[in-house]
This record gives structure tokens, sequence and C-alpha cells, in this order.
């Protein structure tokens, strides 16, 4: 006798949900990224031995004709235990590590950041009426745990400054048919109080997103991106800050082109009069060149515009 065998169709997993920080991460990366004027150099070097171990250096410099920011930083990877150890040191002597489990069970990672310095020792500085005056110098250390399941995503981050107020800020994701549902808060750890939230809601398609995000402080942002075709990308951003003008809404428009796999030209204008353009160029495979400037074109003849430029190896 023959058998016949149906094939079963295994439903189709849904597409994970982005973190709250992340949930318009395509506008937020076209608006910000590759624009280069921020710095006016920056250097940035990364190699891998053959062991494996990742090794980066990055400079930058954040005032025309001032001292160059430096980190150097060494990245361990155990694929097999799921732990990942990163050390940076700035030429601020700050030790900066990081230590990442991410096999504690499925979809748990913990992940811990410190950042120390051996010449500064902690002291608490005197606080406000408030008690909340930041530290100007002091250890910090970070613990984020994060928990990814097929329909939501969870987060929380418990931040302690020696001699500071120690904080926690957890976000939660979840999505149904390209909608994003997200929120955040923040927690005063030491008052016992909400000490900030803000929600997000977000429609997402292959090739556009749109958006609305709203915090306690009655900020409102619409943010809109759209993938035109292989080439072209679009973005905008309004935001409503009832704090600095309630009846004024600022707006941010960008695109992006691409005319081939090596070229990258952005530009990005404001209604405040702006203008924002970067440049990326690949020299050679792992070898990369960015230059950017910014213009205000209601102060042309003030001092007010940037220019800066990056070089990137990654070798």
């Amino acid at each position: 006798m023959a058998t016949i065998v149906i094939p079963v169709k295994e439903p189709a997993k849904p597409a994970p949900q982005p973190f709250f920080s992340d949930i318009f991460k395509d506008t937020n990366d076209l608006l910000n990224k590759d624009f280069y004027h921020a710095n006016p150099l920056s250097l940035d070097i990364q190699t891998v031995a053959t062991n494996g171990v990742n090794f980066t250096v990055k400079a930058k410099q954040p005032v025309p004709q001032g001292a160059l920011a430096t980190n150097l930083e060494t990245k361990v990877v155990d694929s097999k235990n799921g732990l990942t150890f990163t050390q940076g040191w700035t030429n601020d002597n700050k030790l900066n590590s990081k230590f990442t489990l991410d096999q504690i069970t499925p979809g748990l990672t913990t992940e811990l950041n410190t950042i120390f310095n051996p010449t500064t020792l902690c002291h608490r500085s005197a606080t406000t009426a408030e008690g909340e005056k930041p530290v100007a110098h002091g250890e910090v250390v970070d613990l984020n745990i994060k928990f990814i399941q097929p329909y939501f995503n969870a987060r929380g981050v418990f931040n302690f400054v020696c001699g500071g107020v120690p904080k926690f800020v957890g976000d939660f994701t979840t999505s149904y048919d390209n909608v994003v549902v997200g929120t955040q808060i923040g927690y005063n750890i030491t008052r016992g109080s909400i000490s900030n939230y803000a929600l997000a809601l977000a429609y997402k398609q292959k090739d556009y997103s749109l958006g609305v995000q709203l915090d306690d402080k009655k900020i409102a942002a619409v943010s809109f991106s759209q993938q035109v075709n292989s080439q072209l990308s679009l973005g905008s951003r309004a935001i409503l800050n009832p704090q600095v003008n309630l009846s004024k809404v600022n707006v941010e428009f960008v695109t992006k082109y691409v005319p081939d796999k090596n070229t990258q030209i952005k530009a990005k204008i404001s209604d405040l009069g702006t203008l924002s353009l970067g440049y990326k160029q690949l020299l050679r495979p792992g070898i990369t060149l960015g230059v950017g400037t910014a213009f205000d074109a209601v102060k042309l003849n003030e001092p007010v515009h940037k220019f800066g430029w990056s070089l990137s190896f990654n070798l």
C-alpha cells in the first residue's frame, strides 16, 4: 500500500520586535549617522587577531584645534559559553569594562558595565534640595538585563554612580501584525517614585515606517522613514516641545542617496535653517573616508558653521 505524505507548512515565526530605543532606529540612523561634522576629526581602527580577539582604537577631536579624546579597546568572545568581555582605556585614565553573558536561559542576556578612574576616589558631592545633583567624578556601574521572546522584549538597566543617586530604567515592547507598541519608565530608587516615562507606537513595513512618541514632559515626536528604492531613502521627524514653544513644531527632513555600493551621500535640513551634508566613500576594502559639513543659513556671516572628517580602518 502506497503511503501519501502531505507536507505541513509550519507557521511563520513572528518578526522580532525592537527594543524601545530602537523602535525608530530607521529614522534615527537617517537623521544622525554619517554626517561627520560633530567632530572636526575622527579616527577608527579595528583589527582582529588570528585567535579572534578584537582590538579597536578610536580617537576624536571634540573641538577645532583641541586635544584628542582616545579610547583603546579589547574584546574577547567565548562563543561556547556565551561570554563576552570588553576592556577599554581612555586617555583621561578611565577604565571601561563590560561583561556579557547570553546563555543563562533562552532569550535572557545579562550585561555588566563599569567605569572606573584609578586616580579618583569615590566621594559624595554636595546635593541640591531635591538630592539629585550629579557628581563630577566617581565610579559608574550599570547592570543591564535583556529578555527577548517571540512576541515581546523587556529590558532593565540599574545605574549606580558612586556618590550619586541609584536609578532604574525599564522598557517593554510588543508587536502584532506590523504594529509595535512600547513603553519606558524611569524609577528613582532612593525616593521610591517614578522619575520619567515615555510611550511609543509605530507601524512598520518592509520599505517604510511611521510612528509617534510621547513622554512625561509632554514632548511629542512623529517619525517617518521610507526606502524609496535601492538607492534612495527618505526620513523626517517633527517634534513639539511645549516647554520651549507651544505653537512651534520643529521639523527635520533627511535623504540618503547610494549611487553605488562604495559611495553614500546624505543631506539634512531643519526648519531652523540648518543644512547638513555628509559624504562617505569606500577607498578600498576595509578603509572608509567620511566628510561632513553643517551650515546655518540664518547666520551665514557668523562663524557657526562646522566641518569634520573621519577615517575608518577595519582590517
